[in-house]
């Protein structure tokens, strides 16, 4: 009992509340990636929706971990929004769609009209499809904030979003925390659970396309079973099967919904990114290769930056003295997770590598 409560506890901590962002940071957060697999004639956009797994600089800098050091030691080289040390999935979608980073929504007022025509970026670390434990605007909530661009604040047109839009739904880890978390809830009913998330999804992903975007993206869910935050307990060495299960039966459930959803449409508008084979897929204890690229995971099941007691996590200070309440592994570039719960850009990176085949159906 004692081992449920500390997990629920620290789930509560990772969660985190929405303000407004630091400006200059994120923006010089967001230069081209290098590698570039397609040329962009200026007409793509990609427009970002979910949670701290898209996030790059929305959550505000006085309440979220992700503006303190350690993270962004990598990349930009400073703390600057995003829940890793360096690059996270968006940044990687970007570069393959041959584009800038899309700006966060925060930051839309303080940015020339250049720096938005890569289109945007609405996630929100902590929330999920759903309300969760933070204060932050839910899936439905970050659509309608793009709906009012198009429509009242006429930021985009709709008749370039048909021609070639892309968007990115990284979302639903944040509802089953929130789930288990609270009193009352347990696996018994995840199942009904787990649809009625799905069906919100569909839902929502339908508002997107309606308003006009070409090809949307979601993420499967990422083998929750495998997150650092639970193998701790088991010495960082075994996955917990039975959530990694409750990942499967909602990525089953999401794949049917998705392939009705392009059936009734009649074009093939939605595509799912296999998160759970990817992250599964980069854990196997051998080296990622992709072209010439390699990329080396190191104990992927263990957070390469960890609070150094129960009490704190990546990022904390002593209140008093200010001193670093964290550590960091000795080669961030071979992690697979930063922290307890976020990957490193070493391990977003191989799960792009793992992804990179089936974004080519953003283009058909």
């Amino acid at each position: 009992m004692e081992k449920k409560t500390t997990v629920a506890s620290s789930f509560c901590l990772l969660l985190l509340c929405v303000a407004t962002s630091t400006v200059a940071e994120v923006l010089e957060a967001h230069p081209h990636l290098h590698h570039q697999p397609h040329k962009n004639d200026g007409s793509i956009k990609l427009f970002v929706f979910g949670d701290s797994y898209a996030d790059t600089g929305n959550v505000g800098k006085s309440v979220s971990p992700s503006w303190k050091e350690p993270y962004g030691i990598t990349f930009p080289g400073k703390p600057a929004g995003r829940f890793s040390d360096g690059r996270v999935l968006t940044d990687y979608l970007a570069q393959f769609l041959g584009i800038r980073s899309p700006l966060p929504y925060a930051l839309r007022k303080y940015a020339k009209k250049s720096k938005l025509e890569n289109g945007m970026n609405f996630a929100y670390g902590g929330t999920g499809v759903f309300d969760t434990l933070v204060s932050g605007p839910n899936l439905t909530t970050q659509i309608s904030f793009f709906q009012h661009l198009l429509e009242q604040e006429k930021v985009y047109d709709k008749r370039d979003l048909i021609k070639s839009s892309v968007a990115l739904v990284s979302v639903a880890g944040n509802d089953y925390t929130t789930h288990f978390v609270k009193p009352g809830n347990g696996s018994k009913d995840l199942a009904e659970f787990t649809k009625s998330i799905v069906k919100q999804i569909a839902v929502d992903l339908m508002s997107i396309r309606d308003l006009g975007v070409r090809k949307i993206a979601v993420t499967a869910l990422e083998p929750m079973g495998c997150l650092p935050l639970l193998t701790s307990f088991l010495s960082y060495q075994n996955c917990s099967e039975t959530l990694n299960l409750a990942s499967m039966f909602h990525n089953q459930v999401l794949r049917q919904n998705m392939e009705q959803l392009n059936k009734e449409s009649n074009k093939s508008a939605f595509v799912i990114l296999d998160l759970y084979g990817a992250f599964l897929s980069a854990m196997k204890p051998q080296k990622v290769h992709q072209g010439k690229m390699t990329v080396q995971i190191d104990d992927p099941l263990k957070p390469c930056c960890v609070g150094v007691s129960s009490e704190y996590s990546c990022g904390s200070v002593d209140e008093s003295t200010g001193a670093k309440k964290y550590g960091i592994c000795s080669n961030p570039e071979r992690s697979f997770f930063w922290d307890t719960v976020h990957l490193s850009q070493n391990g977003w990176h191989a799960v792009y590598c793992s992804l990179k085949s089936s974004l080519h159906q953003l283009y058909s």
